[in-house]
């Protein structure tokens, strides 16, 4: 009970610390999406180049509201793979937060700010190469998937000036969940239900962790630097605050992992963006299970080309 009780808290403080970047991230989509729906597609449309380049940055944003945001732009068909991908590898949770807490530790500042450039880089670089292998793959038949959308999906512009993509249930041919005029009224609409879905995760998550402790997790990893990115890379999985939080601790204050290791976990953490992922998208469960090994074959590539670099 008292495990419970102490996972509960864990959880609403979870909730309460992403909720004004989760706010803020749909309150910016919502006011591109209304009047503006123009410059949402010039700014994150899946037919623009520079989608996966500001993808990247956004996702550095501590915490991890844009890669939940993307996420579900991504699900609803509005943003391509490649910049959905950029936003996960780009995005470190707790991780910068954490680091940037120790200002008397130099070497931790320093290292922050490299692992944000590192990660800056990797984004753009991951996220245009799977650009590059979706444009190849765009030039070959794809008219079943067409049919498929076709049946299920097309955009329509509704009165509040949204561009919603849902099946068509109501008098205009969509349903218009949580569709405001007032986009303060939108954001909150979008964020709320967000939240009910971390709050669940991070729940069940702190439950297991605290019933088990992070000590079971730290005794796994040897001096073998390869072997701590894989495991690193498989952590980094974990949709909750935790692991970036266990990474960062196991990197700085413990020393039990090496830097190539920290950046594949963190590379591989894109923090409830993974939850909000399989909720929003579950009618495609291969082809979210495609985007989780993806992402941890990139977390471990990530890490593998840093030993090349780091020691």
């Amino acid at each position: 009970m008292e495990n419970f009780v102490d996972s509960l808290f864990d959880a609403v403080l979870d909730c309460l610390k992403i909720m004004p970047v989760l706010f803020l991230a749909y309150l910016l989509v919502a006011w591109l999406s209304h009047d503006h729906h123009h410059k949402l597609r010039g700014f994150l449309s899946k037919d623009k180049k520079t989608s996966v380049l500001y993808s990247s940055f956004l996702g550095c944003v501590p915490q991890c509201g844009f890669s939940s945001v993307m996420a579900d732009l991504y699900s609803e068909k509005k943003v391509s793979l490649g910049a959905l991908i950029a936003v996960f590898v780009a995005t470190s949770d707790e991780a910068v937060p954490i680091m940037l807490s120790n200002v008397s530790n130099k070497k931790v500042l320093i290292d922050m700010l490299i692992l944000i450039g590192i990660k800056v880089v990797l984004a753009v670089l991951w996220g245009y190469a799977i650009q590059g292998v979706l444009a190849l793959r765009k030039k070959k038949p794809v008219v079943e998937e067409e049919v498929e959308q076709h049946d299920h999906t097309h955009d329509h512009k509704h009165q509040c000036g949204h561009i919603h993509t849902e099946e068509c249930v109501s008098n205009c041919g969509h349903e218009h969940g949580g569709c405001f005029e007032n986009v303060f009224l939108d954001a909150f609409s979008h964020t709320f239900e967000i939240l009910i879905y971390i709050f669940v995760a991070n729940l069940v998550l702190n439950c297991v962790i605290g019933h088990f402790g992070t000590d079971a997790l730290k005794n796994l990893f040897t001096n073998n630097v390869y072997v701590q990115i894989l495991i690193a890379s498989l952590i980094g999985l974990i949709p909750n605050c935790a692991s970036s939080v266990l990474l960062v601790d196991l990197y700085a204050m413990y020393g039990t992992i090496g830097f190539p290791a920290l950046v594949a976990g963190l590379t591989s953490c894109a923090g409830v963006g993974m939850i909000i992922l399989w909720t929003r998208n579950r009618r495609h469960p291969l082809k979210n299970f495609g985007i989780l090994a993806l992402q941890f074959a990139i977390g471990v590539a990530s890490g593998m080309l840093l030993t090349l670099i780091f020691k």
